[in-house]
């Protein structure tokens, strides 16, 4: 007999013991293990013969455990316990040599955080393939809780959540005001305020998108409703609206930055977003899906420092 086959044997053997003993029945043991009553009686006599020692009692209607096999039980449990945690080991090994990880994120984020992370993903693990899902917040939440991507950035709180999924705060990060290089500040001061957008015409985003609820909220919580010279863009198409001078826009500051638009402050307390990774509660990411998170973690932490 191969070493290997004789090591299979012996698991199996281990596993049939520990039916026998959860069920105390030889025939609900077959069912669990899904093996023929015959096929289990064998192997439990076998490894019986092996070790020299009866591990149960037969009496008629009823099996118990011999003292043997009460010797036996703890050790059993923990040789199947520690082949099992050696075989999800090499999987998640394997799984950052290849394998796929599919990440969803929003707009604002695809444009800014997102291609650093992925970058230093791809050089740790080159063998894992990407997946990038964009949308808005709401529309990836409904796509993550289908089970089609392992994690989400998106902007919370998320209204109607539900408990299906879990979610970790990342970054709390500051939102500006963008307008045309060669158009006049917004503002003669440095910071500039909500009401100050009042009558201000504005390149807005479209509906369901994260920054446009948030801009419209600000403005209706000073007092007044936004005006729009031109709405229902992506992240890119609002930039350029910007730059082509058709309006201001509120926008995240790693975007702004990035812009080669003039960017203004708000002035304290200053408008804020919260950005935040999010999984499926009820299943466990893989380790490669597990790693990227970290590397989401190291970058967003760098970038609030």
């Amino acid at each position: 007999m191969e070493p290997d086959y004789a090591c299979r044997m012996q698991l199996q053997q281990l596993r049939y013991f520990v039916a026998v003993a959860d069920t105390r029945h030889f025939t609900r043991a077959a069912q669990r293990e899904h093996v023929a009553q015959p096929s289990l009686s064998q192997q439990i006599r076998a490894l019986e013969r092996e070790l020299g020692a009866e591990l149960f009692h037969r009496a008629r209607g009823h099996i118990s455990l011999t003292d043997a096999g009460q010797a036996l039980l703890p050790m059993a449990r923990r040789v199947l316990a520690d082949t099992e945690t050696a075989r999800r080991e090499v999987q998640e090994v394997a799984q950052l040599r290849r394998g796929r990880v599919r990440l969803g994120a929003t707009p604002s984020l695809c444009a800014s955080l997102v291609p650093d992370v992925l970058r230093a993903f791809h050089d740790r693990y080159p063998g894992v393939d990407l997946v990038v899902h964009e949308d808005g917040s709401q529309d990836l939440v409904r796509v993550l809780a289908a089970g089609e991507l392992d994690l989400a950035l998106v902007i919370t709180p998320l209204a109607g959540q539900g408990p299906v999924l879990a979610t970790e705060e990342l970054l709390r990060e500051e939102l500006v005001v963008v307008s045309a290089p060669d158009e006049p500040a917004p503002v003669r001061r440095s910071r500039i305020r909500v009401p100050d957008l009042r009558d201000r015409p504005l390149a807005m985003f479209r509906r369901g998108y994260d920054l446009r609820e948030l801009t419209v909220a600000a403005c209706r919580e000073a007092g007044f409703e936004p005006a729009f010279a031109v709405e229902g863009g992506e992240m890119d198409a609002v930039l350029g609206f910007v730059r082509a001078g058709l309006g201001l826009a509120v926008v995240p500051r790693m975007v702004a930055d990035r812009s080669g638009l003039r960017v203004t402050r708000f002035a304290a307390p200053g408008l804020h977003r919260t950005i935040s990774v999010a999984h499926r509660g009820d299943v466990s990411p893989t380790r490669a899906a597990r790693e990227l998170q970290g590397i989401l973690t190291e970058r967003l932490t760098a970038t609030a420092r």
